[in-house]
């Protein structure tokens, strides 16, 4: 028999005190704790800069200025044959409203005494915004009761003076720009001083349509958040019960061979191609193949589906993955069939991986700028699309084009147009990831 001895170093001091491997080990644990502690903090810096620039620049979108005057709406004007037939009302245009709005800011002007040195007429007419009259054209149609009334009104005001009361323009630059003179920012103060002009909230932003290039101050998001809906709505019908039959297939039914191993690769790798790669095929096959509209919400949502259906494959198969064996296998076990199975107990029970993994995906498409640039998703539209599923095929824009539309532009103003619909557009994303957390928490189940 060998004896083996086992030689060591004895240990020495005592065993409540550190040797210097032990202390080496623990210095390495809390470096490496700093380093995490650091990254997370350059995260959190780094999102509370971007908050801040975007919050910084795009809250003032949603206060917009307004000139609160009476406006007397002459029947002599509107109204010639005093019949208040529709017809004929409508024939009156905007030029004849900009005349009135003019007359009666010129009549608030002497009335009020507010005397500016060197103030011209032209002046006092460029206070208004173009888009002025078309509003107040509308409410007269809408109302035609209104004709030969005097009416205290919010009128929109020019998209300098708005500027001005933002901090955008001030008498330097005012001096330097032919858009806007130094007669009028000291009829604003003036005005300001009175109450006669102000910020207050601005629902057209979220709910009327773009303007052009000359009349910042009316641009809205309005047919930028339909067109974003109509697409996540073909996004939602399309890419979820083609994701989840496929991914019960491959994941329960299809045999293990290379076709299949074959399709989960490529799966895989669709899953990362960019996104301007699915804008391209969006447009060879369903613009230029299909002849689908361009702008149309309807193409937007082919593409963002195809865009989408590997993130809900890949999220949904992970959900059905999950599902224990032991539940397949009792079900099996008293007699149920395959199908059964995974209908009546695997889908319920993987519902809320399958929920959240959709939200993501469909949160991810809503934020999708480059494939919707190449469809034709950029253009200027002016006209809310219609109802669906006729509205599917109208022109529309969407929420990331119409940022990167606003950017864009020379207008200063229209910058902070697009950092609101940025806000818009988080808040929007904020909430779906928001339902899909809830969902998850609701319907987890633990094993």
């Amino acid at each position: 028999m060998t004896n083996a001895a086992v030689h060591s170093t004895p240990r020495s001091g005592s065993l409540f005190s550190q040797d210097q491997r032990t202390r080496r080990r623990n210095t390495a644990e809390r470096r490496f704790r700093i380093y995490g502690q650091a990254a997370i903090g350059i995260a959190m810096m780094a999102l509370v800069i971007l908050l801040a620039s975007v919050l910084g620049n795009g809250l003032s979108a949603f206060r917009q200025t307004f000139i609160n005057m009476p406006v007397t709406l002459d029947a002599d004007v509107l109204d010639k044959k005093g019949n208040r037939d529709a017809d004929d009302l409508k024939k009156v245009t905007t030029i004849g409203y900009s005349k009135l709005l003019l007359n009666s800011l010129t009549q608030l002007i002497e009335d009020q005494g507010l005397a500016i040195e060197g103030l011209a007429a032209s002046d006092i007419k460029d206070m208004i915004s173009d888009d002025a009259a078309a509003q107040v054209r509308n409410r007269v149609l809408a109302n035609p009761e209104l004709i030969g009334q005097t009416v205290s009104l919010k009128v929109l005001a020019n998209g300098r003076i708005d500027g001005y009361l933002k901090g955008r323009v001030s008498m330097e630059s005012a001096e330097r720009d032919s858009n806007v003179s130094v007669n009028q920012l000291r009829l604003t103060d003036e005005m300001m001083e009175r109450g006669l002009i102000g910020k207050s909230f601005n629902w057209s932003f979220i709910t009327a349509a773009d303007a052009s290039e000359l009349r910042p101050e009316a641009a809205g998001l309005g047919v930028a958040i339909l067109g974003s809906a109509y697409m996540m709505i073909v996004v939602l019908v399309l890419a979820l019960p083609i994701g989840v039959a496929a991914s019960i297939y491959l994941e329960e039914f299809a045999p293990k061979n290379r076709w299949t191993d074959l399709i989960e690769v490529n799966i895989s790798n669709l899953a990362a191609v960019p996104s301007i790669v699915f804008g391209i095929l969006g447009l060879a096959i369903f613009i230029n193949f299909a002849g689908l509209p361009q702008s149309a919400p309807i193409v937007g949502g082919l593409v963002l589906t195809l865009m989408t259906l590997p993130t809900i494959i890949i999220s949904t198969r992970a959900a059905i993955k999950a599902v224990p064996p032991s539940i397949r296998d009792a079900a099996l076990g008293i007699g149920a069939s395959k199908m059964q199975t995974v209908f009546h107990h695997v889908l319920p029970l993987a519902a809320p991986g399958i929920l959240t993994g959709t939200i993501i995906g469909l949160a991810q498409a809503l934020g999708e700028t480059a494939p919707l640039l190449l469809i034709g998703m950029v253009a200027f539209v002016r006209d809310f699309p219609a109802a669906p599923p006729e509205g599917l095929f109208d022109p529309a824009a969407a929420l990331p084009v119409q940022v990167y539309n606003w950017t864009q532009r020379a207008d200063p103003a229209f910058v902070e147009r697009a950092s609101g619909a940025i806000i818009v557009l988080l808040i929007f994303l904020l909430a779906m990831n928001a339902v899909a957390i809830l969902l998850r928490r609701k319907f987890e189940r633990r094993w």
